[in-house]
């Protein structure tokens, strides 16, 4: 079957959803360098300016629990569309704000179109891939995510130094957003990405799968055809997914309480809520001042930044070559495991590394290391694990489910993680990530399936019990 497959296209359709995951990326990442100059021009006080970098996560949440209820009812295409207007509305409307508020209510929007994308664009490559590169294919939109953060580092670096070097524009207003309010550029630059994203959508099919669903039947073959290159092998794509579906007769939020499917969505939520519980975003988006009070940065932040950022998207290449060869479950065991020897290892360096005068660079070694083995692991195959794991006629319900958990998770962590550093100690902090990692990687142990190689019609059978042919 693999020489009759068109690998092409399959990359194709594959990037174009994942260019949602470079806006979700840039969309997150871009906040780090504006922050200083907004609060500095608005005058915004403590909680204004926390305002300011959480308010987008508000969006998020949003956007999560509309996403699957619109790409089950919509499509997936017609809700990618949604998230790539969403994106180009808030980054115009950012750019030109007139005020604080204004400037909040694009960044929520932005943050909806962040909550839709992370839900639809995984959950479309999955739906079109083939079997066996399913796994690399899906892992393309995490690797988006790590480009999309790096892009923003360097727009953001590189609009600084050209302002920083005297730069001047003749058109008054595009000198207000590029040289003397140049945080609204830095979001601004958004707009190009989203706008490529509107476009190219137009040129890609619906998911097959989801048209199965809806009783279109004809267009479903036809693309599944292209992506075969065999009309034999469409036709039984197609009848594989209807007899899964046959079975599917219960309301969507019944079939959701099916034993089975219930228990598949209860694994979800915990593998979503607890990754973020081990460490992932308190590093990226705090590593910079803890770098800075361990006496490493010099005030140099944005370097270290852009260090880790670079790290997270070359090791995410690495995962998207291996997760199909090396497995999902794989993947975690190695990564995990070396996740948790770099949180110790930090752990430890908080409480002895001053008193014995070890040199702070190796505490950046630990984070990179930690970055590494995170990237290479939960980040890569969260998302691949949501987008398959479920039943075609809910599956975005189900990820809006577990997306949701995944979100909240991060809002969490975002609080907790200063109260916990100042509280807890950084000794503490780490140790306690370290400890979470124990509960993730047992789930992933004794509950969840290898789904390595598997169309996701037997991964439906396996979560059902309708099938004997897949065992975990």
């Amino acid at each position: 079957m693999k020489s009759t497959i068109n690998f092409s296209y399959l990359i194709f359709l594959s990037v174009v959803a994942a260019l949602g995951g470079f806006l979700f990326g840039y969309d997150t990442a871009v906040i780090s360098g504006t922050i200083a100059q907004v609060t500095q021009l608005f005058q915004l006080d403590a909680l204004q300016q926390g305002w300011y970098v959480g308010c987008a996560l508000v969006g998020s949440i949003i956007g999560v629990l509309f996403a699957g209820i619109l790409s089950d009812k919509l499509g997936r295409k017609m809700t990618m569309v949604i998230s790539a207007v969403l994106f180009s509305t808030s980054a115009l409307g950012c750019a030109i704000s007139a005020d604080f508020t204004q400037l909040v209510v694009y960044r929520i929007i932005g943050g909806v179109g962040i909550g839709v994308v992370s839900i639809v664009s995984p959950l479309y490559i999955s739906e079109v891939s083939v079997a066996q590169y399913r796994g690399r294919l899906v892992s393309l939109y995490q690797l988006a995510v790590t480009v999309g953060f790096l892009g923003a580092y360097l727009v953001n670096y590189q609009l600084l130094s050209w302002v920083e070097g005297g730069a001047q524009l003749n058109i008054s207003w595009l000198n207000k957003i590029f040289v003397s309010e140049v945080w609204r550029g830095m979001l601004g630059m958004e707009t190009l990405p989203a706008i490529l994203f509107f476009i190219i959508i137009f040129f890609i099919p619906e998911s097959p799968r989801w048209l199965i669903v809806r009783g279109k039947e004809e267009k479903a073959i036809n693309i599944l055809e292209r992506i075969y290159n065999s009309i034999s092998e469409a036709k039984c794509q197609l009848s594989e997914t209807k007899s899964v579906l046959t079975s599917e007769t219960k309301s969507e939020w019944a079939l959701l309480m099916k034993p089975g499917i219930l228990k598949a969505v209860i694994i979800g939520v915990c593998i979503a809520i607890l990754g973020q519980f081990m460490g992932v975003n308190a590093v990226l988006y705090y590593g910079p001042s803890i770098f800075e009070d361990a006496g490493l940065s010099g005030g140099d932040s944005l370097f270290y930044q852009v260090l880790v950022g670079l790290v997270n998207t070359l090791t995410t290449v690495l995962a998207v070559i291996i997760i199909d060869k090396v497995g999902r479950k794989n993947l975690v065991y190695y990564g995990v495991s070396g996740m948790i020897i770099s949180l110790l290892l930090i752990g430890l360096y908080f409480l002895y590394g001053e008193s014995l005068g070890i040199s702070s660079l190796l505490l950046l070694s630990f984070f990179l290391s930690y970055v590494f083995c995170c990237a290479v692991s939960i980040c890569a195959v969260v998302f691949v694990l949501l987008s398959e794991m479920y039943p075609t006629k809910v599956r975005g319900l189900a990820m809006s489910i577990a997306g949701f958990a995944l979100w909240i998770g991060t809002y969490l962590i975002g609080q907790l993680t200063p109260w916990m550093l100042q509280n807890l100690t950084p000794a503490g902090t780490f140790f306690l990530f370290a400890i979470m990692c124990v509960p993730y990687m047992l789930i992933v142990w004794r509950l969840v399936p290898e789904t390595t190689g598997k169309s996701l019609e037997e991964i439906e059978r396996y979560w059902t019990r309708s099938g004997q042919s897949y065992r975990p």
